[in-house]
């Protein structure tokens, strides 16, 4: 296998930063390939905690080259903070970087705008991190959106910003009764920016298929989960990019050919930060320890998220979508001393009990789940590496979910430092 794209089975937050810091051993570039800094990555190496935003977990690996995909939309002081946090950690990252410049800005507009719509929606508010990643989205839709290539030509940055604040300062101004942006300050602010990160701006869509060509082992990092997907989520509670396999190629320029395997990840519960709904949520005392013991509070934006049992009837939708060959269950230790255990395995609306994910809004909303009960373990699984030292009733739980999924299970995170795994079988090989 030389070509692998991890994508998350859940809304997100399934470890996907910790799988992609390991599987990133065996490649030799690592793809962010959507999403914005929205998305929190955390990884854990030696008691020393990283926390990743735009920049693939690969990085943390000084041989290894990362790049950020066309499909990624870029706030350039995010992104520069980030290189900044990482170098005070000894993390350098010049000529291991890469931005293509077909990536699209985010624009301070962007981050008013979406306070303002959001703020307009009341009850009905999506729940957003406020970081102006959709409203990104809807200027590369609408064909105005700024790309970070224009940074490298000012006169043509200028007019597509002067042109865009025309419009959009209308917005601000006479519609939501707030503040619009002068020309100059945005301007100069950029261009520094672009001065920062101009040896880090590439052609990447070139640089990845040539590296395919010689036989380099790629590996292609998804943000957020298959069920905050535009397309294929819980929409309309979803973030504003493509965060399935599919969305590999458009954010690359990697043609579908060239992937060789799609490797999920999915947490031994389920998680959800934000509005939407969520079947097996659990609003009791249970539902709190696990968001404790499993510290469920974002990497991002520190909001605590949501807990219920394991939804195999998500995980099995995102299987389908996705291509998913194999996948990797993480916080199992979560599990320990939680007894008994269930796994969602159906939704109940009205008369009728969906084994498939509906595509309906008020099917989700006011589904009940549908449960199978398993028996719990008494014994810790946490920093276990050997699946044989595993408490049986954990190595049960495993065996049932792959039944359900019909999908083996290659890798189980049992904490979160790096070495806290158990490897059945390595997707690179």
């Amino acid at each position: 296998m030389k070509t692998i794209v991890v994508v998350g089975a859940q809304w997100g937050d399934e470890g996907k930063g910790k799988i992609v810091d390991m599987l990133s051993g065996d490649a030799d570039i690592i793809v962010r390939y959507q999403g914005g800094h929205n998305a929190g990555h955390t990884v854990v190496i030696d008691d020393q905690q990283y926390i990743l935003h735009l920049i693939p977990s690969g990085i943390l690996r000084t041989e290894k080259v990362c790049v950020i995909g066309n499909g990624v939309v870029v706030d350039p002081a995010a992104l520069i903070n980030e290189i900044s946090d990482l170098a005070k950690k000894g993390v350098m990252v010049e000529k291991r970087l890469f931005i293509s410049k077909n990536a699209h800005l985010i624009m301070p507009y962007h981050r008013a705008i979406e306070r303002e719509t959001e703020r307009q929606k009341g009850a009905r508010r999506i729940g957003t991190t406020g970081k102006g990643i959709g409203p990104a989205y809807v200027d590369k839709i609408a064909r105005i959106g700024i790309r970070v290539a224009d940074l490298l030509e000012p006169d043509i940055f200028r007019d597509k910003l002067s042109i865009n604040l025309n419009e959009i300062n209308y917005f601000l101004e006479s519609l939501c009764k707030g503040k619009g942006f002068e020309l100059e300050p945005v301007y100069k602010e950029y261009l520094e920016y672009g001065a920062i990160i101009k040896g880090y701006i590439a052609d990447t869509s070139c640089l990845l298929n040539r590296a395919i060509d010689d036989g380099k082992r790629v590996l292609f990092e998804g943000a957020q989960g298959t069920h905050l997907d535009i397309d294929h989520g819980t929409y309309p509670y979803v973030t504003s990019s493509s965060a399935t396999a599919g969305g590999a190629c458009t954010g690359t320029g990697v043609g579908p050919t060239r992937i060789d395997k799609v490797f999920g990840i999915a947490k031994a519960y389920t998680t959800r930060v934000g509005s939407g709904p969520f079947p097996s949520e659990l609003k009791d005392e249970l539902g709190a320890r696990l968001q404790e013991t499993g510290a469920e509070f974002g990497a991002t934006t520190g909001r605590p998220r949501r807990c219920g049992w394991f939804d195999a009837v998500m995980v099995r939708y995102s299987v389908m979508v996705n291509s998913i060959s194999s996948i990797a269950i993480t916080k199992l230790d979560i599990l320990d001393r939680i007894n008994p255990i269930k796994i969602c395995i159906g939704y109940k609306h009205g008369n009728k009990v969906y084994k498939d994910m509906p595509s309906e809004l008020r099917a989700l909303e006011e589904a009940e789940p549908v449960y199978e009960e398993l028996e719990g373990w008494d014994e810790p699984s946490a920093g276990i590496t050997d699946i044989n030292r595993l408490p049986r009733n954990a190595r049960s739980y495993i065996r049932r979910l792959e039944d359900i999924l019909s999908c083996r299970v290659s890798i189980i995170s049992t904490g979160s430092n790096r070495a806290a795994t158990i490897t059945l079988e390595n997707p690179f090989k």
